[in-house]
């Protein structure tokens, strides 16, 4: 995407209003929530930071607002972020609210397919967009082991053991994974797509 493509640039910008827009009301909700049961706003922020939603919005919004600006990302790091973002969207949409679980998401994704750079995405990607949420996996339990808090059910060794736990782990890992082969393999396809197609074509 040429950076003097202002429709894409729009849209762009559209979404990461949204995006910012939504992550800065969850944060004043969170923060209200938690100081009327008595903990603190530092305390809330760093509940905040440490859902993997929370961090991945944050990623496609400054993404999106990156392309706004003319400066988009390189093509291996907006392939992150839109894998990322598909997984929220397609494990956590039932969890909390609709813009950070299903509206970004799918914005994100229908922006990827229309206008991001094509034919970059490598399979050698993979594995370099799994230590994102692999990374994620390794603070959960070890913030949980301290003190107790874990930021999604699936996650909580305390509750169902770190057997399920790692259960789960490895199926949304397999997910990631598959994912990723599929957005690689979309992202060729486009690509050539795209090279087939007749001159002053969409």
């Amino acid at each position: 995407m040429s950076a003097t493509d202002t429709g894409p640039r729009l849209l762009a910008g559209a979404i990461a209003a949204l995006g910012w827009f939504a992550l800065a009301l969850q944060l004043l909700l969170i923060i209200t929530m938690t100081q009327a049961a008595g903990g603190s706003a530092a305390g809330a922020i760093l509940n905040y930071l440490s859902f993997f939603t929370i961090l991945t919005n944050i990623l496609v919004a400054a993404v999106m607002t990156a392309t706004a600006l003319g400066r988009p990302p390189s093509a291996s790091l907006h392939g992150a972020a839109t894998l990322s973002i598909a997984v929220v969207g397609l494990i956590y949409s039932l969890v909390a609210d609709a813009l950070l679980h299903d509206v970004v998401p799918v914005l994100a994704i229908v922006f990827w397919v229309g206008f991001a750079r094509k034919g970059a995405l490598k399979a050698s990607d993979i594995p370099v967009w799994l230590v994102y949420p692999l990374v994620f996996f390794a603070y959960a339990m070890a913030r949980g082991a301290v003190d107790g808090w874990y930021p999604y059910p699936f996650l909580d060794a305390g509750r169902i053991g770190y057997q399920v736990v790692l259960q789960n782990a490895v199926v949304v890992t397999a997910v990631f994974a598959a994912l990723a082969a599929v957005l690689v393999g979309l992202d060729r396809g486009l690509a050539r797509f795209g090279r087939k197609s007749p001159p002053g074509s969409a």
